[in-house]
């Protein structure tokens, strides 16, 4: 790599960094004041809070990095371009697609970093903080209980009526059906354990039905322990509770093979999953678009800091229209991956298409 080329690759990581120090520094500002209401309360210190907001800050950084990385990258090569050092890279032979590709590569290494921070490091980190909090406060956090869920498992559909830890379990009713969807056995039991592939309950009441003959036979056995294998998981359980953009990556693509084996929609989770798959080409796309603002004016005038200003609100603006393609996908019916993929393709395609017709001038 060229000592040129290093320069602007370090000026972008550099005031990608900084945007990153100053926005984290923002919402940590903003969200260390709201946890001081709670200080004072059982054991919650000021020192509590601020572990809790420290802990929050991976999963900020991931879930903003699109337009960290962006608002970087354009004031960096904003300030190539107020300092005219962008003129005299054009004039010496580095070309508009060149300086181009090294912004792309600047913000692919930074994104790639910030979604390794954010699957494998930030879910561990705010738990870590969600618990400690919990405690600190007086919550009880070993035994989280949540309300009664229904989920369907090939033939049987299960109800329970309390959750605890997705471990315990009260007021279970599992109800089998055959090929027909006509209902065969009913199984009753007011607690289990689950272990992550079976239910171990006890005191069960198992209702057969018989419809073989010109009237149903309904027969009743009583048993101390009943076991049930079953097919999902304790992840599973838990991402009951949790919107799709709070789980994990492999956590939304156990849920889509879950439901799909299910024959279960599982739209909401696939429209997550592809927009975070297309993540980097989605910020490409919007970087491509703003680089055509920065490059509209080489020089020092008073209209360049206007032209940054509408190349970041245009690609803001592009990332929200690309998130309603998840939603449309839901409501007509259309490919999720098709959906979140063409409104990046298509104005990757326009903007590539104006710099090589800029940069042939």
């Amino acid at each position: 790599m060229k000592i040129r080329d290093r320069y602007i690759t370090k000026t972008l990581l550099t005031y990608t960094f900084v945007v990153l120090l100053v926005w984290l520094s923002i919402y940590s500002f903003f969200n260390f004041l709201a946890e001081l209401n709670n200080v004072g309360s059982q054991s919650y210190t000021v020192l509590e809070a601020f572990k809790y907001v420290i802990f929050q800050m991976p999963e900020v950084a991931y879930n903003q990095a699109s337009p960290i990385i962006l608002l970087g990258c354009l004031l960096g090569m904003g300030h190539l371009a107020t300092t005219s050092q962008l003129l005299i890279f054009n004039i010496s032979g580095t070309s508009i697609l060149k300086v181009t590709w090294l912004v792309i590569k600047s913000a692919l290494f930074f994104v790639i970093t910030i979604i390794v921070i954010g699957e494998l490091i930030a879910p561990i980190l705010s738990n870590y903080a969600e618990n400690n909090r919990s405690n600190a406060l007086g919550f009880e956090t070993t035994t989280k209980s949540q309300e009664g869920f229904w989920i369907r498992d090939g033939d049987n559909f299960i109800n329970v009526e309390n959750n605890i830890d997705g471990k315990l379990f009260s007021g279970i009713t599992i109800i089998e059906v055959d090929g027909l969807n006509k209902i065969k056995r009913v199984v009753n039991s007011e607690n289990a354990s689950f272990d992550g592939g079976s239910l171990n309950m006890v005191a069960s009441e198992i209702f057969t039905i018989n419809s073989s003959g010109i009237f149903e036979n309904i027969s009743l056995k009583e048993r101390n322990f009943y076991n049930k294998t079953v097919s999902f998981d304790q992840d599973l359980i838990a991402s009951l509770e949790k919107e799709p953009e709070d789980l994990t990556s492999w956590t939304i693509i156990k849920q889509i093979q879950f439901l799909s084996d299910n024959k279960l929609r599982s739209g909401i989770f696939e429209v997550e999953l592809y927009k975070r798959l297309i993540k980097p080409i989605t910020l490409i796309a919007m970087i491509v678009l703003a680089m055509l603002f920065i490059f509209a004016s080489t020089t020092r005038d008073s209209t360049l800091g206007r032209k940054i200003f509408f190349g970041v609100t245009l690609g803001l603006l592009f990332e929200m229209l690309s998130r309603l393609g998840g939603a449309i996908s839901l409501g007509f019916d259309i490919s999720p991956l098709l959906s979140s993929i063409m409104p990046s393709i298509v104005v990757l395609l326009i903007s590539v298409a104006l710099l090589l017709r800029k940069s042939l001038r």
